[in-house]
C-alpha cells in the first residue's frame, strides 16, 4: 500500500490539458494496428526508442511513465495480488445467483409456490447484473475504482445476509434484486481494472484468469449447495455466499488499490497518494476529481460507446451466445430430479462437469489466445488487428453448437447421464474459450473505454440470461428439449456469421465510426 508525505498538486485545468511526451501507442493500435513485437518488424525505425519488456523485444502499451505510482509500474506480486482480488469479487455475482438454482426446491415446497415461480427471484437477480454494472464505470468514471468497488461490496454484502435471514418470497426476492446489482461491480468492471494495470501483450491471459472466476462462479453455486441442502437448511446456502463476500470485503479493504491513473498528464501533475484508508474512502479521489471526467462525461461514456458497430455487433453476438449459460445453469435441476432420479447429492456431483470443462477452457485459452496473435503478426509484418482475437471463435463454435444440440437429445430420450454430462461439458468449454476473445477484441478496439466494454458484454450476456431463465422450462415442456435445444444451436450458429462480418469488416466499421475521445481512459 503506497504511502508518502509528499503534498498533491492540484493541477489546474489547462494543466490537465498539457500533453504528456509518451507516444499513444493505444492510439495508433486502434487506428493502424498494435506493434507488440520487435523482432517481427521489417522496418526497426517504427519501433526505435520504445520501452520493451524485459524479454527485450515486446513493445510495452501503453508506454509507461518514470512515476512510481503508475500502476504499470507496480511489482509482479502487487498487480496480481489486485487482479486476484477483482476476479475472486467477480465470482460473486453468477455464484449467488446460480445458488438459488438448487435452493428453489425446498423454497417452492415451503413457500407452497411453483419451482417456476419461484425461478422469478433468479430472473430478477439475473437482471440487475447488467444493470450494476453500467452504473460501476460511470460512477467509477467520476469518483475512482477503488471506492465504488468498496462501497458496491458492502451493499452486496448486507444484501447476501439479507437473502439468508429471508422468510418470505417478497422479502427474498427484493433482497435478490439488490444483490444482483450491486455484487456485479467487478464482474461489470472487470475489464477496467485489467486495463489499468497490465500491458497490452498480457491482457488476454489476465482476462483469461478474471474470466474463468466468471465462467466457473455459477457453477459452483448449484454444487455447493445441493451438498448443503443434502444435510441442512437451504438459507446456509446463502450464508456461504455471505462469508465469501465477506472475505472479498476485507481483502479489498485491506489490499485494494486505486488503479486509476490520467495518462494525459505528466507525472508531475499526478494526485500523489497518501493513505490507504482515505483511498478506500474515497476522499483522495474526490479531491483529484478534475483529473477524471465530469459526472455528466461518465455518465455519456458508455452511450458513445454502445453506439460503435462493433461494440453493438458483438454485445448482439454474445447476448445469444452466452444465454443458454444462464438457461442450462438455472433450471437444469429441474430437467434432472424427474429424468435420473437424481436426488441433491447427485446433482451436485453432476455441476463438476461444468467445472471441469470451464477448468479446460481456462488451460486451453492461457496458450490459444497468444498463439492466435503470435500467427497473424507473422503474416502481417508484426502489426496485431484487434480483429485476430476473432479468429478463436473458429474453434470454440463447434464445440459449443455440438453441446448444445446433444444435451438436448440427452433430456428429450433420456441417454445415460454421462452422455448428458459430455454434452454440457462441451459447450461450457466453447464459451469459455469466447468469453476471452469476444473480450479481447472489443479491448483492443477501444481501449479508453475498457470499463465500458466491458460493462456492456456483462449487461448483454445477463440479458440473454434474464429472458432465458423465463422462458426455458416452458419452452421445453412444450416443444421438448430435442427442438428447444436445437433451436437454441441454430441460433449460436447464425450468430456466428456476426463474427465473420466483425472479421472481414470490424476495421472499415471502426475507422468509419472513428475513435471515442474520452478525456481519459
Amino acid at each position: 500500500m503506497a504511502s508518502t508525505t509528499d503534498k498533491e498538486k492540484a493541477p489546474s485545468a489547462t494543466e490537465i490539458n498539457t500533453p504528456t511526451h509518451e507516444p499513444d501507442l493505444d492510439e495508433i493500435g486502434e487506428t493502424e494496428g498494435y506493434i507488440v513485437d520487435v523482432s517481427l518488424v521489417a522496418d526497426k525505425s517504427l519501433v526505435q526508442g520504445l520501452k520493451l519488456a524485459p524479454d527485450g523485444h515486446t513493445v510495452l502499451i501503453p508506454q509507461p511513465s518514470s512515476d512510481p505510482n503508475d500502476p504499470l509500474n507496480w511489482s509482479w506480486t502487487k498487480k496480481h495480488v489486485v487482479l486476484i482480488i477483482v476476479s475472486m469479487t467477480a465470482f460473486l455475482p453468477d455464484y449467488g445467483s446460480a445458488t438459488g438454482a438448487v435452493a428453489l426446491i425446498p423454497q417452492a415446497a415451503i413457500w407452497g409456490m411453483t419451482e417456476d415461480t419461484v425461478n422469478h427471484s433468479q430472473a430478477g437477480n439475473v437482471f440487475m447484473l447488467g444493470p450494476g454494472g453500467l452504473a460501476t464505470i460511470i460512477l467509477a468514471a467520476y469518483f475512482g475504482r477503488l471506492p465504488v468497488l468498496w462501497y458496491f461490496v458492502i451493499i452486496a454484502l448486507l444484501t447476501a445476509a439479507w437473502c439468508a435471514a429471508a422468510t418470505s418470497f417478497n422479502s427474498f426476492m427484493a433482497a435478490r434484486v439488490l444483490n444482483g446489482f450491486f455484487s456485479t461491480v467487478a464482474q461489470g468492471g472487470g475489464l477496467m481494472f485489467i486495463k489499468d494495470i497490465f500491458f497490452f501483450h498480457e491482457h488476454p491471459r489476465k482476462i483469461n484468469i478474471w474470466a474463468g472466476f466468471v465462467i466457473l462462479s455459477p457453477y459452483f453455486g448449484p454444487l455447493f449447495t445441493a451438498f448443503i441442502l443434502n444435510v441442512t437448511k437451504w438459507e446456509w446456502g446463502f450464508w456461504l455466499l455471505t462469508i465469501m463476500t465477506a472475505v472479498c470485503f476485507l481483502l479489498i479493504t485491506f489490499f485494494g488499490e486505486e488503479t486509476f491513473y490520467n495518462r494525459h498528464i505528466p507525472a508531475s501533475q499526478q494526485a500523489v497518494p497518501k493513505s490507504h484508508w482515505r483511498r478506500i474512502v474515497g476522499i483522495e479521489q474526490w479531491e483529484s476529481r478534475k483529473q477524471r471526467s465530469t459526472f455528466w462525461e461518465a455518465f455519456v461514456r458508455p452511450w458513445k460507446v454502445i453506439a460503435k458497430p462493433t461494440v453493438l455487433l458483438s454485445c448482439t453476438y454474445y447476448c445469444f451466445t452466452f444465454a443458454w449459460v444462464v438457461g442450462i445453469n438455472t433450471t437444469l435441476s429441474i430437467f434432472l430430479t424427474p429424468l435420473y432420479n437424481f436426488g441433491l447429492k447427485q446433482i451436485g456431483f453432476f455441476y463438476f462437469t461444468p467445472v471441469v470443462a470451464a477448468l479446460l477452457g481456462f488451460v486451453s485459452g492461457h496458450w490459444l489466445h497468444d498463439l492466435a496473435a503470435r500467427v497473424y503478426m507473422k503474416r502481417h509484418n508484426g502489426i496485431l488487428e484487434p480483429e485476430a482475437r476473432l479468429a478463436i471463435i473458429w474453434f470454440s463454435t463447434p464445440f459449443m453448437i455440438a453441446g448444445l444440440v446433444l444435451l438436448g437429445f440427452c433430456l428429450e430420450n433420456g441417454y445415460h447421464y454421462m452422455v448428458t454430462s459430455l454434452a454440457w461439458g462441451l459447450y461450457v468449454f466453447g464459451i469459455m474459450v469466447t468469453t476471452v476473445a469476444i473480450s479481447s477484441y472489443n479491448l483492443d478496439c477501444y481501449p479508453e473505454g475498457s470499463g465500458e466494454v466491458g460493462a456492456w458484454l456483462n449487461q448483454s450476456r445477463t440479458l440473454g440470461g434474464f429472458v432465458i431463465s423465463y422462458l426455458q422450462v416452458r419452452w421445453a415442456l412444450k416443444t421438448g428439449t430435442e427442438t428447444s435445444f436445437g433451436t437454441q444451436a441454430a441460433v449460436l450458429g447464425g450468430m456466428f456469421f456476426i463474427v465473420v462480418i466483425l472479421q472481414i469488416y470490424g476495421k472499415r466499421m471502426r475507422t468509419w465510426s472513428g475513435r471515442l475521445h474520452f478525456k481519459t481512459n
